[in-house]
């Protein structure tokens, strides 16, 4: 509430393992895989640093602004050479890559700050991806049960505004 109150901001994920790097994560236009994932930190089923105490869904209004989408085929090539870019400079600095292993996507985070890294002068404000989460949805299928598009914001000016969103009884209850 005090978020949404304009009290306080939200705190930016600064994890090794943040898949789409550092930054504010919003599932987009899914209030319903938040408050799952709410749900699962607060009975300790979903790692999170710190555990929440009562699960609630905050909903955001984001201006993309200059997006990295990775549902974008020029997105990608960008992320493809800076792989290329942040392996020449790792072997040479003689170190080692990071690896992606499970749910630690400590690769996928390296490259994505790399970007970011590299490209100071014209920052990202935000990352954008689908997200294949979950269980195949049936015998075969490339579709998980909880697939999502995520959006990282690397800046936090491209938040425009918090509601609550609809029904709220059930995203959050508390009230």
């Amino acid at each position: 509430m005090r978020v949404l109150n304009g009290e306080d901001n939200l705190l930016p994920s600064q994890n090794t393992w943040d898949w789409l790097g550092h930054g504010i994560y919003f599932w987009e236009q899914n209030p319903t895989r938040a408050w799952e994932y709410a749900l699962e930190c607060a009975e300790g089923n979903q790692y999170n640093k710190t555990r929440i105490k009562e699960p609630f869904v905050l909903g955001a209004i984001i201006d993309l602004g200059r997006c990295l989408n990775l549902v974008d085929s020029d997105s990608l090539k960008i992320v493809g050479a800076a792989y290329k870019g942040l392996k020449q400079l790792t072997e040479e600095a003689g170190e080692k890559m990071p690896v992606n292993k499970g749910d630690n996507r400590s690769l996928d985070c390296a490259v994505i700050q790399y970007i970011h890294k590299s490209n100071s002068e014209k920052k990202y404000d935000t990352v954008r991806c689908a997200f294949p989460e979950g269980r195949e949805l049936f015998a075969g299928s490339k579709i998980s049960s909880r697939l999502h598009l995520q959006i990282c914001v690397t800046n936090p000016e491209s938040i425009v505004g918090f509601f609550l969103p609809r029904p709220i009884n059930k995203f959050n209850p508390i009230l």
